[in-house]
């Protein structure tokens, strides 16, 4: 059996599992299972009971049952499969995806290698499962949380570019966590042993930034008492995070530039060339490339720090995981006895544009947490500008529709006979009449 690149059909029923598919699984390194053509669990080795070990025996069972709980395939439950993708290419194929391990429920790069048969046909696929550190699906400690459709969208590209060494510019809103970001891109790469060092570049001199980064030598200048190692030389074989990169002075742009470019820079009032070996993660809120226009940042620059961008999006843009970010804030701000939240703070807080994205968020909930006497949030405990937004930002009926529920409404009141007889008069199904039924009793 030989993985190969050649698409090729996909047979009806899967032969027996080869005693050498069997040997080699076992011996593989990492989470590995093999796959028959009925998305069937026929192999697993140790890694993969270690870490899917709330699936229990896997044997016999279905793929997609025990990575997710679902009843069919990933793409008929609205993911993407890549046991299909694979048997349909016939080649490789990759994917990240929300798996249940022993752990919770966690970001799972999916490897899935095809298997070709004596005649050319695929028969079997090779699935090897890697977790994504410092990310998760639940509630969790630390990391990043969420599941929203954006958010896995951003976590795809992280998982894409976290074992490489290419350079990284995180864009977004303030608060939206590029830190975080870039702390689990770290995590994820072969430099995780290694520093992980932040910079933050906002609001610091030229002379105070390029110190801070590059270091200086003993008597650089007035205050510098003793060589003092910069930042550059604290990441050695870890990653530099530069957040608010945007805001580098032009001066100190060329010499970060030639850092880039060689490898090499010099301490502050020294002379001899330093060697540096690190990873680079930039960060920005501003828009570089408008900034590049206005000759506020060089174009050679942003080229090279803008090598793999990825878009963090706002919380707006991942409504669906408020309420996991509320429930998560609220755990790590006061551990075990955290308030929950009440339903109509959830809907209220779901509702609101948050411009200060998860930084607001947590302020808001570590006041209303405050304003609580009893085990729940609930909207009164909330700042009244936030509900006062989220009341704002709730749909309006149309005329017609509201003219066509008064019109509802005074027909249920004024009938005499049945609801079939109800339903018959006003030219609608008994399930349309009981839904409206429902809708007006909400009201």
């Amino acid at each position: 059996m030989t993985m190969t690149d050649r698409p090729r059909s996909l047979p009806t029923a899967a032969p027996a599992l080869p005693q050498e598919v069997q040997s080699l699984v076992r011996q593989l390194h990492g989470a590995h299972i093999v796959i028959d053509a009925d998305y069937r669990i026929v192999a697993a080795n140790d890694a993969y009971r270690e870490s899917f070990a709330a699936a229990g025996d896997v044997a016999g069972r279905h793929c997609y049952e025990v990575s997710h709980g679902y009843a069919v395939p990933c793409d008929q439950a609205g993911e993407s499969c890549p046991r299909r993708r694979a048997a349909e290419s016939g080649h490789y194929q990759r994917v990240l995806h929300i798996h249940h391990t022993s752990r919770g429920e966690e970001y799972v790069q999916v490897h899935m290698y095809p298997l070709h048969n004596e005649r050319g046909e695929v028969s079997l696929f090779v699935e090897h499962m890697t977790t994504l550190p410092a990310a998760r699906a639940t509630r969790t400690a630390g990391g990043l949380v969420g599941r929203a459709p954006a958010f896995v969208a951003m976590m795809e590209q992280v998982s894409r570019v976290a074992p490489t060494d290419t350079a990284v510019l995180l864009l977004g809103e303030t608060g939206t966590g590029k830190e975080m970001v870039a702390r689990a891109i770290h995590e994820a790469s072969a430099r995780a042993h290694a520093p992980f060092v932040p910079v933050d570049c906002s609001g610091l001199a030229e002379t105070l930034v390029e110190s801070e980064l590059f270091g200086h030598e003993k008597g650089a200048f007035t205050g510098a008492l003793a060589r003092k190692t910069g930042l550059v030389e604290v990441a050695a074989g870890g990653t530099l995070f530069l957040d608010e990169v945007g805001d580098i002075p032009l001066g100190l742009q060329v010499k970060l530039l030639r850092l880039l470019e060689t490898g090499t820079f010099r301490r502050v009032g020294g002379i001899e060339p330093q060697h540096a070996t690190f990873r680079l993660i930039a960060a920005t809120h501003r828009d570089l490339m408008q900034r590049v226009r206005g000759e506020q940042f060089r174009a050679d620059l942003y080229y090279r720090l803008a090598a793999f961008p990825i878009h963090l999006p706002a919380l707006r843009e991942r409504r669906e995981d408020i309420a996991l970010l509320a429930d998560t804030l609220l755990a790590r701000l006061e551990g075990e006895h955290a308030h929950r939240l009440a339903p109509d703070a959830i809907d209220c807080l779901t509702r609101y544009d948050y411009p200060g994205n998860i930084r607001e968020l947590r302020n808001i909930l570590e006041r209303a947490s405050l304003l609580s006497d009893g085990p729940a949030i609930e909207r009164r405990n909330l700042p009244p500008e936030i509900c006062a937004a989220a009341c704002r930002s709730q749909p309006q009926a149309s005329p017609l529709a509201d003219a066509e529920r008064r019109a509802f409404a005074q027909a249920v009141a004024t009938h005499q006979g049945s609801r079939r007889d109800l339903a018959a008069a006003l030219g609608i199904s008994e399930r349309t009449l009981y839904r409206k039924l429902r809708e007006l009793d909400e009201r």
